[in-house]
């Protein structure tokens, strides 16, 4: 099942053009409710609920989901939000359906009858934005949260992220075909990502890493190991102005760059290459800046940018890559929230899916914002987002071994925006996969093959 991901105006245009009327999805909305109801608290009997309730359609749900409920047994108490006590009753699990996606203003919350109630969010938690994720005032944690068609930003942003606990989509029988953006899931990444060929040899899925300075080569490795994990069959490491790297990973062949003019050396090389890969730990001398540029420029093989090499490229980005060779590969950028003000002229604001669509259509190259939910958008303004990652990821090196995996996604034929939804996917799962204190980057770059395999098929 593919899951879409709508705007709140989007999502009412979906509404508008559904041939239902809109009491059909109100009962089909109130159905998905009171079964997710029924399965947090365990059963029927001799249960209480409280719904609280808005004027609005979500209300609307809540309470439908509350004439199901009680036809089961459940115990329910309808409470306008409008009117309702400094303390909602006592009970063993409150609906909200207060407000929806569309809210704006001041939150006005009743305090929950105890703070251990579980709370089940109906379509988001009320007083989050649908758009951003930003929350008002203080809305109730959810336990859980059924959303309706398709997830909606704010579900995965800011505050709603961490607010909204597990969020389940329930198809109502509305067309969310139009989506601009889709949550990658396990068999998205398993039928993208291909099976080594028998006829397979190493120059077929080869990586060129272009990274690190000399005595800082931590990067450039980090890069590299998560190359060879990903899947490539060759792996070349260079670090301009070194000629010799005895701690770079066993199985790389580590290749000579002078400090100055590397660019046109990589140039005539790229040819037997699959990916490149620049800007890991390259440092920001202008020699190392000029050498970018020139790289990016010339390169036509699919190339990816992070690091060191998204501050040399900066806000010519666009211009850097507008001069790449006519028909030439891709490039993906793969930023996080610093890099992308370089990148753009300011940080991605509150609705992180309009940001990086922007910057994909500035700079003309798919770009990967990095985040607790990762986004990837194409220059045409699709948007693939990521959950798999946590705070474990948020220690040093992590990013270099997203770059290492990424090229050699892209090494293997996968499409850029593709490689990068998988890269950060995979990326994720290897973190998660790995220990839950202590986590340092080279974890997660060996255990990317154990993420590969738990996909469907691996």
């Amino acid at each position: 099942m593919v899951i879409s991901i709508v705007t709140p105006q989007e999502m009412g245009a979906i509404d508008a053009a559904a041939p239902e009327p809109v009491e059909e999805l109100i009962e089909r909305a109130g159905a998905a409710v009171a079964r997710a109801a029924l399965d947090v608290l365990g059963g029927a009997y001799g249960r209480r609920v409280v719904v609280l309730v808005g004027k609005g359609n979500n209300g609307n749900d809540g309470r439908a989901a509350a004439r199901r409920l009680e036809a089961r047994g459940v115990r329910c108490q309808l409470v306008d939000v409008a009117r309702a006590p400094a303390v909602l009753p006592a009970a063993d699990l409150v609906i909200d359906a207060a407000y929806g996606t569309g809210f704006r203003g001041e939150l006005q919350l009743p305090a929950l009858p105890r703070p251990d109630v579980p709370v089940l969010a109906v379509d988001i938690p009320s007083g989050v934005s649908g758009l951003t994720g930003e929350g008002a005032g203080s809305p109730y944690p959810a336990v859980r949260t059924v959303t309706f068609a398709a997830l909606k930003p704010g579900l995965l942003l800011g505050d709603g992220a961490h607010l909204a606990g597990r969020v389940a989509v329930a198809d109502i029988g509305l067309d969310t075909s139009s989506a601009r953006a889709h949550l990658v899931e396990a068999a998205d990444v398993a039928a993208w990502v291909p099976d080594r060929p028998a006829s397979a040899h190493k120059w077929r899925a080869a990586v060129w890493v272009v990274a690190g300075s000399p005595g800082m080569t931590g990067a450039a490795h980090l890069a590299t190991r998560a190359a060879q994990r990903g899947g490539a069959g060759y792996v070349r490491l260079s670090t301009p102005g070194s000629s010799a790297d005895p701690w770079a990973p066993t199985e790389a062949v580590v290749t000579a760059l002078p400090a100055a003019g590397w660019a046109d050396e990589v140039l005539a090389g790229a040819g037997r290459f699959a990916a490149l890969a620049v800007g890991p730990g390259l440092g920001t001398a202008a020699e190392a800046a000029s050498g970018v540029r020139h790289l990016v420029a010339g390169a036509d093989v699919p190339t990816v940018v992070d690091g060191d090499g998204l501050r040399a490229l900066g806000t010519d980005a666009r211009d850097v890559i507008a001069d790449r060779p006519a028909g030439a590969a891709p490039v993906v950028l793969t930023p996080h929230d610093g890099e992308f003000e370089g990148l753009t002229g300011a940080p991605p604001e509150a609705d992180r899916f309009d940001a990086v669509r922007r910057a994909a259509a500035a700079t003309g190259a798919v770009v990967l914002l990095k985040g607790l939910t990762t986004l990837v958008a194409r220059p045409d303004g699709h948007v693939w987002a990521s959950r798999t990652g946590d705070a474990r990821l948020a220690t040093a090196g992590t990013g270099d071994v997203l770059t290492g995996l990424l090229a050699a996604l892209l090494a293997q034929g996968v499409a850029a925006d593709e490689a990068a939804a998988a890269a950060a996917y995979l990326h994720g799962r290897a973190g998660a996969l790995a220990w839950r204190r202590g986590l340092v980057a080279g974890d997660v770059a060996e255990h990317l093959p154990h993420a590969l395999a738990e996909l469907p098929g691996g």
